[in-house]
């Protein structure tokens, strides 16, 4: 019974949440799309399969961040990627490039608060083990994880560190969020995201470690060493 009104909630604000910001953003999202015409030649739009729940491919909208002749979908892609053009580096630290996902949540392929969805062709590296926990819910616009890769992930230069390192914990921190969800955590999160995103476009580049990071750390250290 809790675990359906918490849905239900969860489900009730995201329509009005995403209701909103459709209703304010056209005139920011008719700019942006300007823009990108002006220094990137190619469709405004970027169209990618996704990942949702219970393993269901959706089609996920974004404002296009990269050079079209950008090669095939890495498994992160880092600030100093080559393939992103000068605005659309801008678009990705403000994260307005995302805004698209309002229509998604809409429809009901995303919530605003979960699991960032993969690209399909990473999936079946990333949902194996425990990890196949993080597809029982639906995806999300923000989440600890991924606020964890827009303040320390998006650092790396090197995308086999990155993998290697930072992916891990990262996916881990997704498990934790998936175990501790409540309507509380969603708003926390809701608020974090906003605060954090504001600090970055105002210039601030160093962030402490978030404690589901500490937490998801101090716990694989104990399972290891028993």
């Amino acid at each position: 019974m809790r675990e359906k009104l918490y849905l239900f909630f969860k489900r009730l604000f995201d329509i009005l949440f995403s209701l909103i910001a459709i209703v304010l953003l056209p005139l920011p999202w008719l700019i942006i799309a300007i823009v990108i015409k002006i220094q990137s030649p190619g469709p405004v739009m970027y169209r990618a399969r996704r990942i949702g729940r219970d393993g269901k491919i959706f089609i996920l909208y974004k404002f296009r961040t990269m050079r079209v002749d950008s090669g095939n979908v890495h498994i992160t892609t880092l600030r100093t990627d080559e393939r992103i053009f000068p605005f659309g580096r801008f678009l990705r630290k403000s994260k307005l490039d995302e805004t698209l996902q309002f229509i998604n949540i809409l429809k009901g392929d995303m919530s605003i608060i979960g699991p960032r969805p993969e690209d399909e062709g990473n999936a079946s590296e990333l949902y194996i083990g425990e990890y196949s926990k993080i597809l029982s819910v639906k995806p999300g616009l923000s989440s600890p994880a991924s606020l964890y890769d827009y303040t320390h992930g998006e650092l790396y230069s090197d995308e086999y560190q990155y993998v290697h390192n930072f992916l891990p914990i990262k996916m881990d921190v997704e498990l934790y969020y998936i175990e501790n969800r409540s309507s509380i955590y969603d708003i926390k999160i809701t608020i974090m995201t906003a605060v954090i995103m504001i600090c970055i476009i105002f210039g601030k580049k160093t962030f402490k470690e978030p404690y589901e990071v500490r937490l998801c750390k101090e716990n694989k250290k104990k399972y290891t060493t028993v």
